[in-house]
């Protein structure tokens, strides 16, 4: 089998309708686009969630709540990472827990989820009563910032 015997499987590739090109084709005249209105006219596009010219269910349903664009949410991160991303000793801060992907958020909560052994002095925004007491059972400090 040689490059230049390669061919295309039957049936696998359909060529594009040609429209437009006289009555003869069963597409001309109109082009298969019915008669007038803004569906025959070029260009023509609606926009997304238009129901042609009543008010969109969109805009008819009722506004709740509201959403703070000045929110900054805790981010959590677990004992157990901690235990794994640093020497014992270290000050850990949100600095080094940006650097280290542990957290992404601006105002860090520290969880008490799973157990630490090395003692670390852990700097954060907020955290957990377990969390707190495994910190310290280890040797480490908790200071809030």
């Amino acid at each position: 089998m040689d490059l230049h015997s390669l061919s295309n499987e039957p049936g696998s590739r359909k060529s594009a309708k040609r429209r437009g090109r006289g009555r003869a084709s069963g597409l001309g005249k109109t082009s298969g686009r019915g008669n007038k209105g803004q569906f025959a006219r070029k260009g023509h596009k609606s926009k997304l969630g238009f129901e042609g010219g009543q008010m969109p269910l969109l805009r008819r349903m009722p506004k709740r709540g509201f959403k703070n664009p000045s929110r900054c949410p805790f981010q959590g991160v677990n004992v157990s990472s901690l235990d794994k991303c640093f020497e014992a000793g270290a000050v850990v801060t949100p600095k080094e827990l940006f650097e280290a992907g542990l957290a992404e958020a601006c105002r860090i909560k520290i969880l008490g989820t799973g157990e630490i052994t090395k003692a670390l002095t852990v700097q954060a925004n907020a955290f957990s009563a377990s969390a707190k007491a495994k910190i310290e059972a280890a040797g480490g400090k908790c200071e809030t910032i």
